[in-house]
């Protein structure tokens, strides 16, 4: 990996520092081509530690690793992305992140959508809210939304109109979340388990 440490006048280069599994920012740090060579040796991410002025292995202290899983270099040859499995909190203030946020996974608008399933659940007047009045009717309604979207896409599945059948797949997934929501799980808990049958 051909790093340009000579960029600067220090010989450091930016690292980020991503979470792998979940993709979030954890935090910012600083490498020298020491730091580069232990961190690829012990798999530990190392810094050097500008305040310390020393080598730096983020953990040492607390226990709280960053395990590497890959490195990238950007089009400058200047700044580091580091992926990594992180063991405990990032931040020194016990954080998940050094900006202060929840170290989860995000899937964009269905991750939204889940929120807003969680915040309409409870609405005191369900005649404004479709899906209160669905949980209002209980588990079996719920489920038997979810069983007739399902019959819609396997009909629609058979013929030849797109519209129709990713309609009737976003009524699915939007019945199947509401599903989770009312069994007291989310999409994560879905995906946690695709992912210990492919590593199986």
């Amino acid at each position: 990996m051909d790093i340009d440490f000579n960029k600067n006048n220090n010989g450091l280069v930016p690292a980020i520092i991503q979470d792998y599994k979940t993709q979030k920012v954890l935090m910012l740090g600083y490498m020298n081509e020491e730091a580069f060579l232990e961190t690829n040796q012990t798999k530990k991410v190392t810094f050097f530690s500008r305040s310390k002025q020393r080598l730096w292995t983020k953990g040492e202290e607390s226990g709280n690793f960053l395990h590497l899983v890959n490195i990238k270099l950007d089009c400058d040859k200047d700044t580091l992305l580091i992926q990594v499995i992180p063991k405990g909190s990032v931040c020194h203030t016990g954080s998940d992140t050094c900006w202060q946020e929840e170290n989860k996974q995000d899937y964009g608008f269905i991750s939204e959508l889940e929120q807003i399933i969680e915040n309409r659940k409870n609405r005191a007047n369900s005649e404004e809210s479709y899906i209160a009045a669905l949980f209002e009717k209980g588990m079996n309604k719920i489920a038997q939304k979810v069983g007739e979207e399902a019959v819609e896409v396997i009909i629609e599945a058979k013929d030849n109109d797109t519209k129709l059948f990713l309609n009737e797949s976003t009524d699915l997934l939007f019945h199947y979340l509401i599903l989770l929501k009312a069994k007291g799980y989310s999409i994560q808990d879905v995906i946690n388990i695709l992912e210990e049958r492919h590593q199986n």
